[in-house]
C-alpha cells in the first residue's frame, strides 16, 4: 500500500476517533443528570461526575504526549488510551451506585489523554499554512458526533430489557453502546492506522525546499533582467564553476548551477549538513527543553488562556443548561437531545467557514472575530439569560439567542488558538505542549461544572464572572496582538525589510 492511501486511512481514522468522543459527550450529556437522581444523588454530583471526565484527561493528557515525543509513535498509545474509554462506559452501563457512575467518568476520561499525541502528529505531519484547516477538519469531525449523538439517543431512550443482571433502560443503554462503538474503534486502528511523521516530515521538507528554490530563481530572474548589461562581462559559467572565492559568493548569477556550488560547498563546510540535528532530534527531543521558556511567553500565555477561558465559559453553559430548560421550559431528554443536535449543526456549519476563512485570514484575525462574538454572547446572556424576561415566547427567544451566540463564537476561538499554539511552540516537542494545552482546557472543564453546578440559583454572579473573563482575554488579545504571529512569519517579514 502506497504512502498517499495510508495517510488518507490515518487521517480518517483520527476524524473517526474524534468523532467518537463527540458521539459520547452528546449520548450521555442528556441524560447523565436525570441518570444521577435515580441514584439519589445530589445536585452537586453532576458537576462531579462532568468533571471527574477532565480531571483524568488533564492529568494523562501531557503523559500520552511525552509518550508520543519519546518514540515517535501514536498507534501503539490509541490502542492503549482506548481501552479505558472501553472500561470506563462499561462502568457506566452497570451503574449499581453513584460512586460507580463517577468512577466510570473517572477512568473514561484518562482515554482522552491520547488527543495530545495525535495533536502532536498532525503537526508534525502538516505544513504550517495548512496547519488551521486540517485543525478545523479534525475539530469538525468532533462535532458531527455532537450532531449525531442526540439521533442515537431517540432510539436508547426505548430500550428497557435485561441482559444477564444488568438493567439495560434510557440512562444504562449509552454506556452499554459507547463500550462498543469504541471496541469497534480498536479494529480500526488496528488496520487502518499507521505511523507516518517521518515520511510526511520528508514530504513537507522537500516541498519546503522546492518552494524556497523557487523564490530563489524567481528572484534571479529580476536580478538578471536589471543587470543584464553589467553581468555579462564580469565572469563565464566556467570560471565560476571551478572558483571558489568573494566574487562567486557576492555575484547572484552563480545560483544558476546548484549542482556545482552545492558540491564545492559540501567538501569545504561539513558542519552545515542537517542530518546530525535531526538524528539527535529524534532520539532526544526533550535536550535543551525548558518549561519556563516554552510555555511562559507572553505569547503563549494568551494562547494558553484563551483555551481556559472559552472551555471555562462553555462547560458554565452546558452544565447551567439542562437545569435551565427544566426550570423555565419543562424540557425532558428528547428535547434536550434535539437542543444539542441543533447545536451540532451549527457549530459544523461555523467551523466549515473557519476553515475557508483561515485560508484568506491570518489565525490572530480570526481569534479576534470570535473573541467579539463571545463578549457579545456574554452581554445577551447577563442581560436576559441570568433572569428571563416576559412570558414563555420571550424566554424561549432569549434562549436561543444567547445560545446561538455562544455556540457561533466556538469554532472562531477554538480553530485559532490552537493552530498559533501550534506555531508558537517548538515541534520537535508538540505532543507534551499539545498535553499541556489540553491540561489547561481540562482544568476548565472541571472548574466550570463545579463552578455552574453550585450556583444554579445565583445566576448573576455565575454569568458577570464568565463576563469579566472574557474581559480579561479581550483587554489581553489587544495588549499581545502584534506578538501573536509564527515565528517562521515574522522572520519572512524582517528578510524582506532587510532586502528592501
Amino acid at each position: 500500500m502506497d504512502i498517499r492511501r495510508k495517510r488518507k486511512l490515518t487521517f480518517f481514522t483520527i476524524g473517526l476517533m474524534f468523532l467518537l468522543s463527540g458521539v459520547e459527550f452528546a449520548v450521555i450529556l442528556p441524560t447523565i443528570w436525570s441518570y444521577l437522581q435515580t441514584l439519589d444523588a445530589a445536585p452537586y454530583f453532576l458537576g462531579l461526575a462532568l468533571s471527574a471526565f477532565s480531571l483524568s484527561g488533564l492529568l494523562s493528557g501531557p503523559l500520552f504526549g511525552h509518550w508520543s515525543d519519546r518514540t515517535r509513535t501514536t498507534k501503539k498509545i490509541i490502542l492503549f488510551a482506548n481501552l479505558f474509554e472501553i472500561i470506563g462506559n462499561f462502568m457506566y452501563f452497570m451503574g449499581f451506585s453513584k460512586w460507580l457512575l463517577l468512577s466510570s467518568r473517572l477512568v473514561a476520561g484518562i482515554g482522552t489523554g491520547a488527543g495530545s499525541s495525535i495533536f502532536g502528529f498532525l503537526t508534525r505531519s502538516t505544513a504550517p499554512e495548512d496547519r488551521a484547516t486540517v485543525f478545523a477538519a479534525v475539530m469538525a469531525c468532533r462535532q458531527a458526533g455532537l450532531l449525531i449523538g442526540p439521533a442515537f439517543n431517540i432510539f436508547l431512550r426505548l430500550c428497557d430489557f435485561h441482559l444477564g443482571p444488568f438493567v439495560v433502560n434510557k440512562y444504562t443503554a449509552p454506556g452499554l453502546f459507547m463500550c462498543l462503538l469504541w471496541i469497534l474503534l480498536q479494529v480500526v486502528v488496528v488496520f487502518l492506522y499507521w505511523d507516518l511523521p517521518p515520511p510526511e516530515r520528508g514530504k513537507s521538507k522537500e516541498s519546503s525546499i522546492s518552494q524556497s528554490r523557487e523564490e530563489e530563481e524567481d528572484s534571479e530572474r529580476g536580478l538578471v533582467e536589471e543587470d543584464d548589461e553589467e553581468g555579462k562581462p564580469l565572469m563565464g559559467s566556467q570560471e565560476l564553476m571551478g572558483s571558489y572565492g568573494s566574487v562567486v559568493t557576492s555575484n547572484p548569477p552563480t545560483y544558476h548551477i546548484p549542482t556545482s556550488s552545492n558540491t564545492t560547498l559540501k567538501h569545504i563546510s561539513p558542519p552545515a549538513s542537517p542530518v546530525p540535528p535531526d538524528s539527535d532530534e529524534s532520539s532526544s527531543p526533550f535536550k535543551n527543553f525548558s518549561i519556563t521558556q516554552e510555555f511562559l511567553r507572553e505569547e503563549v500565555v494568551v494562547l494558553l488562556a484563551a483555551q481556559f477561558i472559552t472551555l471555562f465559559n462553555q462547560t458554565v453553559l452546558e452544565t447551567m443548561v439542562t437545569p435551565l430548560t427544566q426550570k423555565y421550559f419543562n424540557y425532558g431528554e428528547l428535547e434536550n437531545s434535539v437542543m444539542y443536535c441543533l447545536c451540532g449543526v451549527e457549530v459544523i456549519a461555523g467551523f466549515l467557514f473557519v476553515r475557508w476563512l483561515s485560508r484568506r485570514v491570518a489565525e490572530r484575525v480570526v481569534l479576534a472575530i470570535g473573541l467579539t462574538i463571545c463578549n457579545i454572547s456574554g452581554v445577551w446572556c447577563l442581560i436576559f439569560l441570568a433572569k428571563p424576561l416576559g412570558g414563555f415566547h420571550w424566554q424561549l427567544t432569549e434562549f436561543i439567542i444567547g445560545v446561538f451566540l455562544q455556540v457561533l463564537g466556538l469554532p472562531f476561538v477554538a480553530v485559532a488558538q490552537v493552530s498559533l499554539f501550534s506555531k508558537v511552540t517548538a515541534e520537535r516537542t508538540q505532543g507534551f505542549s499539545q498535553g499541556v494545552r489540553r491540561s489547561v482546557g481540562g482544568l476548565a472543564t472541571i472548574l466550570g461544572p463545579l463552578w455552574a453546578g453550585g450556583l444554579t440559583d445565583n445566576m448573576y454572579i455565575m454569568m458577570g464572572v464568565m463576563m469579566a473573563l472574557l474581559a480579561l482575554l479581550t483587554m489581553m488579545l489587544a495588549f499581545s496582538y502584534d506578538r501573536l504571529l509564527a515565528p517562521a512569519t515574522e522572520e519572512q517579514e524582517d528578510d524582506s525589510v532587510n532586502c528592501s
